[in-house]
């Protein structure tokens, strides 16, 4: 029996005047070093106002025993649940520019069908190039500039972006699904993915969502603001620096990491001094083998990280101080 992709959502009210918005799509679940998509999605949503246009039906695209949603119960009763929501949000930026950004958990089921309705979607509304953005764990120190990685449906989409030169096969994701089902339909898709280095993987590193932001406005021409990241970026920043200046094995492993990546980069450019496609991220994803005592480093910031989670979080995040 054929299935109608139409059914997976539920259209809202009609949003005239979006033809060729950007959408922004991050879908919580995948790979996230640093939290980096999430807060960067996070911060759009609290920048502006904005509506729903589409809402998936999650009772049929998440799987509740993998993901369980959270329940609060209250002296003698369930006082309430969390229903998660995937939903596709029209917004404007401070220029009065509308773009769109999908959000929530990324599908569990259906992958198939919920990319077809991805696709019927944008082009019922017209929509402008999908534009998803994460972070991944890489080996460099967090004392040298965070590397962003492009990816795209078309050449023309990634020039002037550092690109991972190199054919892999990793774990799919719908995100990727996404991009390359509409790469084949003809439609523009690109991706960006921040180098974080793999000691704060596990943390929310605000730096790291502020470098994809940078890259999103620089594709797109939005004008989002980023003072609030800004913000959480320094006080992190200021955070490690202290967590390093108190410890002497800690400050070891970091300048062992910048010999790495000095080396790296140093390397690169006498090889293609003149090229502007010189892709320092080939050398600095993070594997194993090549991470200097990567373990070590990574204890000791997270257990410094966790002892400050209140001090170092952005604002509006879990475990933030209120404000």
């Amino acid at each position: 029996m054929q299935r109608n992709p139409e059914e997976l959502y539920e259209l809202g009210p009609a949003a005239p005047g979006i033809a060729n918005a950007p959408m922004l799509h991050y879908l919580e679940g995948f790979i996230d070093a640093g939290n980096a998509g999430r807060l960067l999605a996070e911060h759009v949503l609290n920048s502006f106002p904005h509506e729903t246009v589409a809402r998936f039906d999650t009772d049929r695209l998440i799987d509740y025993r993998s993901r369980r949603p959270l329940m609060t119960y209250d002296n003698s009763r369930w006082e309430s649940y969390e229903v998660p929501e995937l939903a596709l949000h029209l917004l404007q930026d401070t220029a009065g520019r509308p773009f769109l950004l999908l959000t929530g958990p990324e599908p569990d089921h259906e992958w198939t069908l919920f990319t077809e309705a991805m696709l019927g979607l944008c082009a019922r509304l017209e929509t402008g190039p999908a534009i998803s953005f994460l972070g991944i764990p890489a080996g460099m120190p967090h004392t040298r500039p965070l590397g962003v990685i492009a990816h795209a449906t078309r050449e023309g989409l990634v020039a002037g972006h550092q690109r991972l030169p190199s054919r892999i096969q990793v774990p799919g994701s719908a995100p990727a699904l996404l991009e390359l089902r509409f790469g084949e339909a003809g439609r523009d898709a690109l991706g960006f993915a921040v180098q974080v280095p793999h000691y704060l993987a596990q943390t929310l590193y605000p730096p790291a969502a502020l470098a994809l932001l940078d890259s999103v406005i620089k594709t797109t021409g939005l004008e989002i603001p980023d003072a609030e990241l800004r913000e959480a970026a320094d006080r992190i920043n200021e955070a490690i620096e202290r967590q390093v200046g108190e410890s002497a094995e800690v400050a070891e492993l970091v300048r062992a990491l910048e010999q790495q990546y000095d080396t790296v980069a140093e390397a690169i450019q006498a090889q293609d001094a003149f090229s502007g496609d010189a892709d320092l991220g080939a050398g600095l994803l993070a594997e194993g083998e090549t991470m200097p005592t990567a373990d070590e480093i990574a204890a000791q910031f997270e257990r410094f990280l966790a002892e400050n989670q209140g001090r170092i979080d952005p604002p509006g995040s879990p475990g933030s101080p209120e404000r």
